[in-house]
């Protein structure tokens, strides 16, 4: 397999950045729901611990996979696809894009501002940005939660568009993105 993109295809970077950070955003919404139904203590804690520490990979990963998608070529959408198509599909794209940086962001000044540090899995401390603010934290609660909602909704519309491609329109769009087929 390719390292880079070509004009048809994700390369292997590109694909392995894509499916870390699905993976991890999945036990994001995992983590977070089970700590939702948990009371406070050690437990509870820890799963948060783990939480912030795979918000902030996924915030290091965001970058380096925005990076990557300037540094190469990006696999033209089909002709086939209508202009409102093409915009919808831009449009998905960029909001997944802001959704994986401000999720990270939000969840990073919540956290200094409810006075909660971490270390990142066990490692080192992360950062506190701000000074503990009750008021900023409540904002950035809510703020965090209306980016998860939005992203479940983009993440949903840009599967069942994965799958109008792959089953419906029968073109390569999911494929160029799948490890180990191809297109």
């Amino acid at each position: 397999m390719q390292i880079r993109n070509s004009l048809n295809r994700y390369g292997a970077v590109a694909q392995s950045l894509h499916w870390i950070v699905v993976v991890l955003v999945v036990l994001q919404f995992a983590s977070a729901l089970i700590a939702d139904d948990m009371p406070f203590g050690v437990a509870k804690a820890l799963i948060m611990v783990r939480h912030k520490s795979i918000g902030v990979t996924i915030l290091v990963l965001a970058t380096l996979r925005l990076a990557w998608r300037l540094a190469n070529p990006v696999p033209a959408l089909p002709t086939t696809l209508k202009p409102y198509e093409r915009r919808l599909a831009n449009v998905t794209h960029t909001l997944l894009y802001v959704c994986l940086f401000a999720m990270p962001i939000t969840g990073w000044i919540m956290t200094a501002a409810k006075n909660f540090p971490f270390r990142w899995f066990g490692l080192f401390s992360w950062p506190m940005p701000i000074a503990p603010n009750k008021a900023l934290g409540e904002i950035m609660q809510t703020t965090h939660t209306t980016l998860a909602v939005t992203l479940a909704a983009v993440v949903t519309l840009h599967i069942l568009a994965a799958l109008k491609h792959h089953f419906v329109l029968k073109d390569s769009v999911l494929k160029r993105m799948l490890p180990f087929t191809r297109t």
